[in-house]
């Protein structure tokens, strides 16, 4: 039996025998208690690839500091920029081009996109969580108001989101199979499409089949955090459950490719390690499977850190606003067609100037708690919700986004699939 498969008792994370008390204590201090983060479980598939070696030895190449400001202009100076380009732009070198970056970033956005950005909202179906992250407000051990959503209380959620214009939703669950099993997310996707074009997952990381069952019951596609490609970090952060295993995590999308997923995302969580290695290894991971994979579509996303239910101290620490703006200018220089979304942790005036110059995918009328849509877009209480995963800065409804959007400029789209 797994640490996964035994460790189902931590789920409300309070009133912790004193054997789960001492193991979480014992975890946490000595390495050598921990499970190999390299190592696959049983139940985990192992698909035939090499794209993680590659991708490691390249950022381990990766020197931010090695690049010089003759090096960002050689970059700038040119249509078609390459690898080594990126990693000049994403380098301290770069930081006096901003401006320079985001004017060639706008117009290489305006090229492929036009002045649109397309508008979806998030919705949690169930907070439960088997492993043990230290920086997330799911973790098993944080003492929080655990809820899973019935399938009348999924339906209702969807159709209060319906209502109000939205037409793209990404379903997300806390990563536990017992709470979120397979058949429960491949219903919430039955239902999802009745009321939505668009539909998308961020769940556990699965396999094959799995993905080909979630596709068949109306996923269109799939986001995976690998939060960062830095191992030795990821092993630190990553103590206990199946998301601790980090060649796993690191081949989801490529699994779910061959399941069937029309796409697949991709992000680090800016923050917990060295952010240009992680913003660097990110692009690399969708410009390796680009090549492999020409016929999916990829998108790119770029959360920082952000306060936690019980840890307000959690902060992306060096990487504020100009930084963020770098790399997103860095990314649609680097990857011109692939989507880039800018999260509700970002303010409202980052998220207003960023789509006009590199993203073209934002969410509104956001909630990161379970079941608490409906209070929130009418402004009214309900104790019988549960509790967010991290607190998001940007409030604004789907009418004030696609208001302040159009205000902008930028022509607002809520769905551009067309199912034969």
């Amino acid at each position: 039996m797994t640490d996964y498969e035994k460790n189902e008792f931590f789920l409300d994370g309070k009133n912790l025998t004193p054997e789960a008390l001492a193991k979480k204590h014992r975890i946490e201090q000595d390495p050598s208690a921990r499970t190999d983060h390299m190592k696959y479980m049983p139940d985990m598939e192992v698909i035939q690839s090499d794209m993680l070696e590659k991708l490691l030895g390249e950022v381990e190449a990766y020197d931010p500091a090695a690049y010089t400001a003759a090096d960002v202009r050689r970059a700038l100076d040119k249509d078609d920029i390459g690898v080594e380009d990126f990693k000049a732009l994403l380098s301290p070198a770069a930081a006096p081009f901003l401006e320079e970056m985001a004017v060639k970033a706008r117009n290489e956005t305006g090229k492929h996109f036009g002045n649109t950005v397309y508008i979806f909202t998030p919705l949690y179906l169930a907070n439960y969580c088997e492993n043990y992250c230290v920086y997330c407000g799911f973790n098993c051990y944080n003492d929080i108001k655990r809820l899973q959503l019935n399938e009348q209380e999924m339906e209702h959620e969807m159709k209060v989101i319906a209502d109000s214009g939205i037409e793209e939703i990404l379903m997300l669950t806390g990563e536990s199979k017992k709470m979120s099993s397979l058949e429960y997310i491949g219903t919430a996707c039955k239902l999802a499409r009745k009321y939505f074009r668009n539909v998308g997952l961020e769940i556990y990381p699965a396999n094959v089949k799995d993905y080909k069952y979630l596709h068949e019951c109306g996923a269109d596609y799939v986001t995976v955090f690998q939060e960062t490609y830095d191992s030795r970090r990821y092993e630190e952060l990553h103590l206990m459950g199946h998301k601790r295993v980090f060649p796993y995590r690191f081949y989801a999308q490529e699994r779910a490719i061959l399941g069937g997923m029309r796409g697949v995302g991709f992000s680090a969580l800016l923050g917990l390690s060295d952010f240009r290695k992680d913003a660097f290894a990110s692009a690399m991971h969708v410009y390796l499977l680009q090549r492999k994979y020409p016929y999916v579509e990829y998108s790119l996303s770029c959360p920082r850190l952000r306060p936690i239910i019980n840890n307000d101290k959690i902060n992306p620490q060096d990487v504020h606003e100009k930084e963020l703006c770098q790399v997103l200018c860095a990314y649609r220089l680097f990857l011109p067609y692939v989507g880039i979304t800018v999260s509700s942790r970002e303010s409202k005036s980052f998220r207003d100037g960023i789509a006009k110059i590199a993203a073209t995918k934002i969410s509104a009328g956001v909630s990161t708690g379970i079941g608490d849509h409906e209070s929130k877009y009418s402004h009214t209480e309900d104790d019988n919700t549960g509790d967010e995963q991290f607190e998001i800065a940007d409030v604004r409804s789907l009418d004030q986004m696609y208001n302040d959007m159009s205000g902008e400029g930028l022509q607002p789209v809520l769905n551009d699939y067309l199912y034969l």
